[in-house]
């Protein structure tokens, strides 16, 4: 999944990719003089105000990637605060949006960004964010100029370094490093590196030559010969060099050599790796692997390893591969032209479904022990189960990038969208299990908008509220109280296509949109209009007999009103939601209800009035035997009191509220203090 970004500390695939790397002295040498090089404004007098930009330039197959991580390794010291990995183009062809690339490198960076947030306030943050930090930005496969200006930090002490095929117009003071192919020797090194055993190279080494000057010296092609090399272990040098001579009618190197180590594959491997672009993320893992090609896990994991020994795949951590960017267009050559659609879409239909009883392994192991879902846990096979919720939150991590990729991925497609849900819902609680509401914000965010997607290709009314109310709920806790607005609106107008204010459908959206609606004018200090919302509610509840939420509403225009000063409206309100109260046998509810009636009272200027239900509540309290609230009426009551000049009765009630206070044991405020 190759958009994901990885701070400094996070293990990469470049750490084993440093191990094998060989040539590219002349272009390290360059970059880092160009890394001491003054830039063009400080030539002119101006000192710049943002990042230097290094760019590696390159055909697919030259390795820009990897001397991009070479040269990082070199350099990390340089760069305490961390490095910050993203690629900017999906597998396919696909350009990253700049939205999506700005929030990544927040999360790697360690800086909170608010969920549903614009690219310009993201950009923004992240230019905050590194002011002043020493940190290196790796840009891999920018596929225009304007993505990276998008994200360039305003900031002399980071770096940027990116790669892309070719070079960026419109980068300011960018400085180039074009790559070509490996020197000769280096790539004879690099084939005896990947043939498993150098013999070969080393008996026969102007064959080695020739076999490297037909690949124009390309690291990939070289990797794929290599990887023939050790799948054919009785083969010499000179026979890779005939063979791949009778691929005459491909003229690129790495197409020849990828075509000449697909024909010796087996057959069940060669359709698994065809079947490799489906891995949302260009990730994969044996269970991916086991679902899409319709084998067992062990099978899998064994064509994995091969695929990794021969260079078809680069290693990732614990267990896990990526599709190299080089390759993917070749695998999805093979893909349509050797699976038939309908069995795409049925390995596809696998994947998903095999990553929903994963994702509910990885929420049921949270579950308490002897509940129905870790029974159910019990029974799934060892390789689908969790040992501990440390295991899975770890599992959920690593694989959350391409977990939310595989959610765009099936909706984007429209043919799965019920296998979609399925998956997204299964997303979205295990998030919840293992991460706090103000983490997870910002996945369940884009979720949500997900399923709204299908609910409105799908026509799903009610789907379509409730994915429109969720995102009303993020907007407005992020702040942006317009859009909210916005969303909550057409969350009731869903409702309503869906029959849900009069033919009897989903009125609890409805009735939680015009809720929403009243909050939110609330929170604008709208007093009229937000009363205006919670009556309508009000009177949607009514209908329905729903008396928990006629009394919660009856509450909020009380509130409100208290606010806009109107005490008549707002006793009545009070009144109506103790009445209610009383009605269900509520007794610390009833309470204090009657206690927000006494502070109406009070502000209206009826002090005795406000006394004497002030008491009507103490003797509610009482009676439920819930000593905390009778502390908070006790506490009321004293005020009351002063304010009446009844001193001696202020005291008596202050003496019993804090003897009911040191009775109890948790000191902690509760939601019964007034």
């Amino acid at each position: 999944m190759t958009d994901q970004v990885v701070h400094s500390n996070a293990p990469t695939e470049a750490a084993g990719a440093a191990a094998g790397f060989v040539g590219r002295e002349r272009e390290l040498a360059q970059m880092r003089a160009d890394l001491e090089r003054a830039g063009l404004d400080t030539l002119s007098g101006k000192p710049a105000n943002r990042s230097r930009v290094l760019l590696i330039a390159g055909q697919p197959g030259s390795g820009r990637t990897a001397l991009a991580e070479e040269f990082i390794r070199q350099v990390a010291e340089d760069y305490p605060d961390g490095i910050l990995r993203v690629r900017l183009t999906d597998p396919g062809g696909g350009v990253v949006p700049v939205e999506r690339v700005a929030r990544d490198l927040l999360d790697a960076a360690a800086v909170p960004a608010p969920p549903g947030a614009a690219a310009e306030e993201l950009t923004e943050a992240l230019r905050a964010a590194l002011s002043g930090r020493r940190a290196l930005l790796f840009l891999d496969e920018v596929a225009a100029a304007e993505q990276l200006v998008e994200v360039l930090p305003e900031s002399r002490s980071c770096l940027v370094l990116a790669t892309a095929e070719g070079p960026l117009t419109g980068v300011p003071d960018v400085r180039p490093c074009t790559l070509g192919g490996l020197d000769s020797w280096a790539s004879v090194e690099l084939l005896a590196q990947r043939a498993g055993t150098g013999i070969r190279i080393t008996v026969d080494p102007r064959a080695a030559e020739a076999l490297a000057e037909t690949c124009a010296h390309l690291p990939a092609a070289l990797t794929l010969l290599g990887g023939w090399l050790t799948a054919n272990p009785q083969a010499s040098v000179l026979d890779a060099a005939r063979r791949l001579a009778e691929v005459s009618d491909e003229p690129r190197p790495l197409h020849r050599a990828f075509r000449l180590l697909h024909e010796v594959l087996p057959s069940s491997a060669a359709r698994l790796l065809r079947l490799l672009p489906l891995a949302p993320d260009g990730f994969v893992d044996a269970h991916l692997a086991s679902a899409l090609a319709g084998c067992s896990v062990s099978d899998a994991q064994s064509a994995l390893d091969d695929f990794a020994r021969f260079g078809l795949l680069h290693p990732g951590d614990a267990q896990s591969y990526r599709v190299p960017g080089c390759l993917d267009p070749l695998l999805r050559e093979l893909l349509a032209a050797g699976e038939r659609p309908a069995d795409v879409l049925l390995a596809r239909a696998r994947m998903l479904e095999r990553a929903v009883r994963q994702l509910h392994s990885c929420w049921a192991i949270t579950e308490p022990e002897g509940s129905e879902p870790r029974r159910e846990l019990a029974g799934q096979p060892r390789s689908m189960r969790f040992g501990t919720p440390a295991a899975a939150a770890a599992w959920l991590d690593s694989r959350l990038p391409a977990l939310l990729a595989a959610a765009r991925l099936a909706v984007g497609g429209g043919e799965l969208d019920n296998l979609a849900r399925r998956f997204i819902a299964a997303l979205a609680r295990a998030l919840n299990a293992h991460r706090t509401p103000e983490q997870v914000a910002p996945e369940q965010y884009r979720l949500h908008e997900l399923v709204l997607g299908v609910a409105e290709r799908r026509e799903l009314h009610r789907e379509r509220a409730a994915a429109l109310l969720n995102l009303g709920d993020l907007d407005a806790w992020s702040g942006r109280l317009t859009e909210a607005l916005a969303r909550y609106r057409a969350a009731l107008e869903a409702a309503r296509a869906d029959g849900g204010v009069r033919g009897g459908g989903d009125t609890e959206a409805a009735v939680r949109a015009m809720d929403a609606l009243g909050g939110t004018y609330a929170e604008l200090a709208d007093w009229s209009r937000a009363a205006d919302w919670y009556g309508r509610a009000l009177a949607l509840c009514q209908t329905q007999g729903d008396l928990d939420g006629a009394a919660r509403l009856h509450s909020r225009i009380g509130a409100v009103q208290v606010y806009a000063g109107q005490w008549g409206e707002a006793l009545h309100a009070w009144r109506a939601a103790a009445a209610v109260y009383r009605r269900q046998r509520n007794p610390q509810a009833f309470a204090r209800a009657l206690s927000e009636v006494a502070r109406v009272q009070e502000y209206a200027g009826r002090p005795r009035e406000s006394l004497r239900t002030c008491y009507d509540a103490l003797y509610v309290a009482r009676k439920a035997g819930d000593d905390r609230l009778q502390a908070a009426l006790s506490l009321r009551l004293a005020d009351t009191c002063e304010r009446v000049g009844e001193t001696a009765g202020a005291r008596a009630h202050r003496a019993v509220a804090d003897r009911l206070l040191r009775k109890t044991s948790d000191s902690s405020p509760s939601e019964d203090t007034l």
